[in-house]
């Protein structure tokens, strides 16, 4: 569990996390302890990017295999990261840490559409940039949308928050006999099929030699943690670092 030197993290936090306890939205608790932690790193130094899932509202696959159609169906999952990430952007900015959204979506009456500069911009300002909408485009995942994000603000890792410390040979929960990565390569994940992200979002950061760090939310101050060592975590990256 060694310091992870990165200073300017991507964060993908999945809709699940901000459920808490609950089957459902946004627990205010859950939300509060998530914002906290992010405002403890940023105010270490850290530029800090988040990318927001929508899985306690409405994922768009799930209505798909229902009889929706699978373009409608993914609008309405971007708009429910939308909702999330204003929760969690207005969160930040009641706790006293300045921050923005930008939605991949165009929702102009809520939030500002994406714009690269703008972001960076923030970034630059010490501002938590939270991103929303996913890529503004159906077909494509908030994994992807993460990696894509990562790799266009100039990024130094992609941290990916997961209801498990890391990634594993099956769901540890399903096998007791999961092998536990601590590291590994994009070309080993690729090649096993782990599935910690999908093929798309894995060939992003790849190609664009963004390491990345999956680990467990569970525990509170889990991202501060992360970053400094002081949990397990797996770490994916270039065949040289590995």
């Amino acid at each position: 569990m060694a310091h992870l030197p990165f200073t300017r993290p991507l964060i993908k936090i999945s809709g699940e996390a901000l459920m808490g306890s609950g089957q459902y939205g946004i627990d205010p608790q859950a939300l509060d302890a998530i914002a906290r932690d992010i405002a403890d790193l940023a105010n270490s130094g850290k530029r800090i990017a988040l990318v927001v899932g929508g899985g306690n509202i409405y994922r768009g696959l799930a209505g798909s295999a229902k009889g929706m159609d699978r373009v409608k169906a993914d609008f309405m999952g971007m708009l429910a990261t939308v909702m999330n990430g204003v929760a969690l952007q207005q969160t930040l900015v009641r706790i006293g840490q300045p921050a923005t959204i930008y939605s991949g979506l165009p929702v102009p009456t809520i939030c500002a559409t994406f714009s690269r500069d703008a972001a960076v911009e923030d970034l630059e300002a010490g501002k938590v940039v939270v991103l929303a909408g996913g890529t503004g485009n159906p077909f494509f995942t908030t994994d992807t949308t993460a990696a894509l994000r990562a790799a266009e603000l100039g990024c130094d890792s992609l941290l990916k928050a997961t209801q498990v410390d890391g990634i594993y040979s099956a769901d540890p929960k399903k096998d007791p006999r999961a092998e536990r990565y601590d590291r590994l390569t994009f070309s080993d994940v690729l090649a096993q099929d782990l599935r910690v992200m999908d093929a798309a979002a894995i060939a992003l950061a790849r190609d664009n030699a963004i390491p990345v760090v999956v680990f467990s939310l569970h525990e509170q101050g889990a991202i501060g943690k992360v970053m400094r060592g002081e949990a397990l975590c797996s770490v994916v990256g270039t065949d040289a670092d590995a």
